[in-house]
């Protein structure tokens, strides 16, 4: 017997994460040119000039291992959000902040909850650590809240939220949340993913950093990825209502898991007021362009509040290759269980009407 025949069977049957091809790789393999990707929902106004200014500025000091703990930037977020610094923990992405809650409070045969139809790598970090995970299905392609409620067992170590939830870009609303709280013991750490709540327009929208007082434990996980276009960079941050939990957390966390570039980037983007909004902009002009556009064209959609849309194609994977062909990524949504449909990010109003034409094309055939 060698060392892989030893692996334990819930490594042996993970499904590693795919990730989309390099642009330039798609452009060789389809004979294509000027594609535009619209499937990674990243910013398509690209990084703030602010954090690639500072990075610029900083390049000599490369040779010198980053701060370990974040020290200016997590005293910068601490005083925009109005917490105190020792609430904070960085990580490589928000991802990593996921994968570090995971191997901090669950043990093999421990179980997580979580939507059916939510970010794939909860229920991958989970299966790695050898948890179960208890998915919950949509409801109206939301999370359903009381659902998720009872689902939870006394071997219910952590509950995982995604508001928005990526792929559907659907929020859960203030007394659905408030209702679901009053469920939830303290004993379980209750993770809400808000990856995308800048974009938020809807006023019934609960942040769940007004809630960190309630009693309950919870750790929000926010990111420069998305809004701040610092996706390459890979840095995201949580914030726990809990000292003690993100202490623990602490030990776990590898040294200088943060690179001294996304340190630099991420402070210099916190301050980019201009850029924030200009996002902010073209996301609201392009999500309507968008929703108009497929409404013309005869197909289902779900209202997001997010930065991408979900869209009815029937064919999701056929839909997605034949946009390729034309030089548009998508991304198809068959690992989420809606072969239907594929995700489209809101990109410049240029790439909107791009993906409308291909689109219009593939319809009309």
């Amino acid at each position: 017997m060698n060392i892989v025949d030893q692996v334990p069977e819930h490594i042996r049957t993970l499904v590693a994460y795919a990730p989309g091809k390099p642009i330039e790789e798609v452009e060789r393999e389809y004979g294509i040119a000027n594609s535009v990707k619209l499937a990674s929902n990243e910013n398509p106004l690209g990084p703030s000039p602010k954090a690639v200014s500072t990075i610029k500025e900083r390049l000599d000091q490369l040779h010198l291992y980053p701060d370990g703990d974040c020290f200016y930037l997590k005293t910068g977020v601490a005083k925009k959000l109005g917490v105190v610094p020792e609430q904070l923990i960085f990580g490589n992405g928000s991802n990593e902040i996921i994968e570090l809650a995971v191997r901090t409070f669950m043990r093999p045969g421990d179980e997580a909850v979580m939507a059916q139809q939510a970010f794939v790598v909860y229920q991958l970090v989970v299966q790695a650590v050898g948890g179960i995970s208890r998915a919950v299905p949509l409801r109206d392609f939301v999370h359903d809240l009381d659902a998720i409620a009872r689902a939870i067992t006394p071997k219910t170590r952590i509950v995982f939220l995604a508001n928005p939830n990526n792929p559907t870009g659907t929020i859960y609303r203030r007394e659905a949340w408030e209702r679901f709280l009053r469920k939830l013991s303290p004993e379980i750490l209750t993770i809400v993913d808000e990856a995308y709540f800048e974009y938020v327009e809807d006023t019934d929208y609960p942040d769940s950093l007004r809630y960190h007082q309630s009693g309950k434990t919870l750790l929000s996980l926010r990111t420069f990825s998305k809004l701040y276009g610092l996706a390459g960079l890979r840095i995201g941050y949580g914030i726990g209502s809990n000292q003690e939990v993100i202490g623990l957390m602490h030990r776990v966390r590898q040294p200088f898991n943060v690179n001294a570039a996304a340190q630099w980037g991420a402070l210099a983007a916190l301050g980019d007021s201009d850029h924030v909004r200009r996002s902010l902009e073209v996301n609201h002009e392009g999500m309507g362009f968008l929703t108009r556009e497929v409404a013309k064209l005869g197909l289902g959609q779900v209202p997001s509040c997010a930065n991408f849309i979900l869209i009815r194609v029937e064919n999701g994977d056929e839909v997605f290759e034949q946009l390729l062909r034309q030089g548009v990524i998508v991304r198809p949504m068959g690992v989420y269980q809606l072969p239907q449909y594929v995700r489209v990010t809101v990109g410049t109003m240029e790439e909107n009407r791009k993906f409308i034409e291909a689109l219009r094309k593939i319809i009309k055939a």
